[in-house]
């Protein structure tokens, strides 16, 4: 089944529930600041789980310190869909036991 491309105005209306979490031209953007390199890197580890269990999948930077990623869903034109929404919910989900903010 395809995955339709969202409204603007729909993805700004969910983005309100994830905290930190914006559209930046076609894609929802966030980074994360963690209290150091191991950390950061453990918090990719799970993103790249979930991302898999999925399959769907961010462009997803680690940093020093920061874990960055930057989603839209190439299937549907790089537009955002809910399959993005969905993936940035889980990562939020899991970023407070990592420690992100």
């Amino acid at each position: 089944m395809p995955v339709r491309p969202l409204p603007r105005q729909e993805i700004e209306e969910r983005l309100a529930a994830l905290p930190g979490w914006s559209l930046d031209g076609d894609r929802i953007t966030r980074s994360y600041r963690l209290a150091s390199h191991a950390a950061a890197t453990a918090m990719v580890v799970h993103i790249a789980q979930v991302q898999d269990e999925l399959d769907h999948h961010s462009d997803l930077t680690l940093g020093y310190d920061t874990v960055s990623l930057s989603v839209h869903t190439h299937s549907a034109g790089g537009a955002v869909t809910d399959k993005d929404l969905e993936l940035a919910r889980r990562v939020e989900e899991l970023s407070a036991g990592h420690g992100a903010q």
